[in-house]
């Protein structure tokens, strides 16, 4: 299940930095450590994302 949560992270981690530093721009802050602490939020919370994505596809 490592392996999967692994590989979906690589997907939902970048997609959730991605999307916070979407938010962050439109929100109107434009400096540079908004942008990088919105990309940290975002990939630190691909983690248990990823990990119950992965258990709920062992489960189905």
């Amino acid at each position: 299940m490592i392996r999967l949560a692994s590989i979906l992270y690589s997907l939902i981690g970048s997609s959730l930095a991605g999307a916070a530093v979407i938010v962050v721009l439109v929100a109107g802050h434009v400096s540079v450590p908004a942008i990088l602490m919105a990309a940290a939020v975002g990939a630190v919370a691909g983690l248990p994302v990823s990990y119950l994505v992965a258990r709920r596809l062992y489960q189905g």
